[in-house]
This record gives structure tokens, C-alpha cells and sequence, in this order.
């Protein structure tokens, strides 16, 4: 399998399924946010940031004009926002504090529909 197509799925679904999950159950924000910000866990999280990041961009690392570098584009944010939380979390912190509620609604939106595109991609559900 392509690993374009293969990262498509993975990005797509679990996208999607992030989506639903807060969704119906909005609760795990908050615990998401608290989770994130508390000390024991900054350190495993950022690990695991940077490795879930270092592994996409090694895999796919294409710059194209197309929707392939929707994948690069969050292999190298998740490197990054690693890498950041890692070095500084107190700054990384102070970034997730100014997204209100609003603005977390509107990126819920925006990866159901970077999901949808994604795994339409992989999946040709509705060619163009």
C-alpha cells in the first residue's frame, strides 16, 4: 500500500473518530486539557508527540501541490509541538490556555472535515 494512502487512513480516521468521541462525550475536553497540562505528564506526552511526528515525516515528507501535504503538514506540527513541549512546556501551555471554547469548536469542525477529505482520498468514495 501507498504510504500516502496508508497515513490518509490513519490521519482520517483518527480524526474522525476523535471527532465523535468529544463529541458525545464533551466532558474529556476539559479532562484532555487538564491531562495535558499536569506535570507527570507533560514529559511521556511530548515523547510521544515527537515520536508519533518523527515517524510520519521520515515516512512521507512530500511537499506537493496537493492533498498529500495535509499529511506532511501534521507530521511536521506534531514534531514541532513536541519538540516545544518537550523544551518548554510552560510556553506550550500558555498556547493551549488562549483557545477558548469557540475556536476549539471551529478546529473540531475543521479535522471532521480534513478527516472526511482524507480518508476520501484514500478510500475514492467520491472521485475528483
Amino acid at each position: 500500500m501507498d504510504t500516502s494512502i496508508f497515513l490518509a487512513k490513519f490521519w482520517g480516521w483518527f480524526m474522525i473518530l476523535f471527532f465523535f468521541l468529544l463529541m458525545l462525550y464533551p466532558k474529556r475536553i476539559k479532562q484532555l486539557f487538564a491531562f495535558a497540562k499536569d506535570d507527570k505528564f507533560i514529559i511521556p506526552l511530548s515523547i510521544l508527540t515527537i515520536i508519533i511526528g518523527l515517524l510520519n515525516v521520515i515516512a512521507h515528507n512530500v511537499w506537493t501541490a496537493d492533498w498529500r501535504v495535509v499529511i506532511t503538514l501534521f507530521g511536521w506540527s506534531s514534531l514541532l509541538k513536541g519538540i516545544a513541549q518537550f523544551a518548554f512546556p510552560s510556553v506550550a501551555w500558555s498556547w493551549m490556555e488562549k483557545i477558548d471554547f469557540k475556536w476549539f469548536q471551529f478546529m473540531m469542525f475543521l479535522m471532521f472535515v480534513v478527516g472526511v477529505m482524507l480518508l476520501n482520498q484514500a478510500y475514492q468514495w467520491v472521485p475528483f
